[in-house]
C-alpha cells in the first residue's frame, strides 16, 4: 500500500556525490540541507518529507549529507561507500505496506467504546423507539431526549 516514488539515479561530475530525480516534489519550492551531525538535533523535530528521507538515508551508514530541492535529491556519500541501495530508500519513502507485512486487525485500530454514563433508554412499548435503539447508541438517544425536554420546558 502507498505509492512508490519513481526514482532515476543521475551521475555527478564529482566523485562521492550522487543525484536522484524523483517524480514528485519533496521540499516544495525551498532548499533543505542536512548534514550527518543534524540527525539528532534538526531531524528529530522536523516532520517534512525531506527530513524523513534524510533520516532514512543517514540510517544506511553510507551518507554524509543530503540536499533536497523540489524533486532533486543530492547525496554526499561517506568516504569509501557507493550508492548501492540508496535508490530503494528514496523509492520506498511513501510505501506503508511491503510484501510480507501483516496489516493490523480492525480491533487493534478502533479504540474500545466507553460505557455510557447515561441510564439506558427504555422503549416503553413504542415499536419505533425499540427499532431506533437497535441502530442508534443509547447515549445519543438519551442526549436527544434531554434536548427535547429542554426545548419543551
Amino acid at each position: 500500500m502507498g505509492q512508490p516514488v519513481v526514482v532515476v539515479e543521475k551521475p555527478s561530475r564529482r566523485p562521492g556525490i550522487v543525484r536522484f530525480e524523483a517524480n514528485r516534489s519533496l521540499s516544495g519550492m525551498g532548499h533543505e540541507s542536512f548534514a550527518h551531525g543534524d540527525v539528532s538535533a534538526h531531524l528529530s523535530s522536523s516532520a517534512t518529507p525531506s527530513a524523513e528521507l534524510a533520516r532514512r538515508l543517514f540510517a544506511t551508514g553510507r551518507v554524509a549529507g543530503v540536499h533536497v530541492y523540489q524533486n532533486m535529491i543530492t547525496v554526499d556519500l561517506e568516504k569509501g561507500f557507493d550508492s548501492a541501495g540508496l535508490v530503494d530508500v528514496v523509492r520506498d519513502l511513501y510505501q506503508y505496506w511491503k510484501p510480507g507485512m501483516e496489516p493490523p486487525a480492525f480491533e487493534d485500530l478502533v479504540p474500545a467504546e466507553e460505557s455510557s454514563a447515561a441510564a439506558p433508554v427504555d422503549a416503553g412499548g413504542d415499536p419505533k423507539l425499540a427499532e431506533a435503539l437497535k441502530k442508534v447508541p443509547a447515549h445519543l438517544l438519551e442526549r436527544s431526549r434531554a434536548a427535547r425536554q429542554r426545548l419543551k420546558g
